[in-house]
């Protein structure tokens, strides 16, 4: 499985402008990914820098026939002048059977100090040659440390949640209503624009798992990579937005039971189509 993780910020590339084809052909010259995870995806945000247009859920779906795509709205709010209402989230596309999807909101504690948005986590399992995989792409807080640590513990908490239905599955319905019972993966891979750096204190919690009966999350990088810096994800092209050293807050990370299966991970630094790097992880 090829899977590659992008903060698209709306598809506004590094020279100001808002290119959904640039974006998708970037994303094809990186490898033939069966998988896209898309953060900053907006509909009907018209007055964001570059004046995104029309609903970009809908035109990533319609650039990428074949594929099926999965909505994770974190924000949605009333139309203005009589427009769409205006929604901003992450999108999954995929060419793999999807079975059950979960959009979580994640936490937004209280913190007057700075400026936040809702986030959300969106979850599909894949039917893969390896069994169900569950694939979770998510856009964590940027200005508030207090809201992304408890975003942080809410990702391992789901973590701990689809391993305990994957491992024990409810009892289901009759027929074919809503109490069906579908697969939840066991294997698992959670990617995003998680807005914290490897040395921070978020990271560390994250892969530190949370009990003996979880299977950790380990950062594929360090798997694929050994010893070796994270390479930056930020501020490569865009440096009106990020003047200073290129940076990471771009990961991909793999429940244990994949550890052994991570054969590359990378970033693609020649990408311009966004303020953000795409990565790709292959997992054999």
């Amino acid at each position: 499985m090829k899977l590659i993780t992008w903060n698209i910020q709306w598809g506004r590339g590094a020279d100001g402008r808002v290119d959904l084809d640039r974006i998708v052909e970037q994303a094809r010259a990186i490898a033939d990914f069966d998988v896209l995870c898309l953060q900053e995806v907006a509909d009907g945000f018209d007055d964001l820098p570059g004046s995104p247009t029309g609903n970009e859920f809908a035109e990533l779906a319609r650039r990428l026939p074949g594929y099926d795509a999965i909505e994770g709205v974190a924000i949605d709010l009333p139309a203005r002048e009589g427009a769409t209402r205006r929604r901003f989230g992450n999108m999954i596309l995929s060419r793999l059977p999807v079975g059950a999807v979960f959009r979580h909101l994640l936490p937004w504690v209280q913190d007057s100090a700075e400026m936040s948005m809702q986030r959300v986590a969106l979850e599909a399992t894949l039917a893969t040659p390896l069994g169900p995989l569950r694939v979770t792409t998510t856009h964590l807080e940027y200005y508030s440390p207090t809201q992304r640590m408890a975003q942080v513990e809410r990702l391992i908490e789901l973590h701990r949640e689809a391993l305990s239905h994957a491992r024990t599955p409810r009892a289901g319905g009759p027929g074919d209503g809503p109490f069906t019972v579908s697969p939840r993966g066991a294997q698992a891979v959670l990617v995003g624009d998680l807005n914290f750096r490897p040395d921070t204190p978020e990271h560390t919690r994250l892969v530190a798992g949370s009990d003996t009966a979880t299977t950790r999350y380990l950062d594929a990088w360090e798997l694929s990579h050994p010893g070796q810096p994270h390479d930056p994800t930020v501020g490569l092209h865009d440096k009106a937005q990020w003047p200073d050293e290129p940076f990471t807050f771009d990961f991909a990370l793999v429940s244990e039971d994949l550890a052994g299966r991570v054969r590359e991970v990378r970033v693609d630094a020649r990408s311009d189509g966004s303020d953000h790097q795409p990565m790709l992880i292959e997992i054999l």
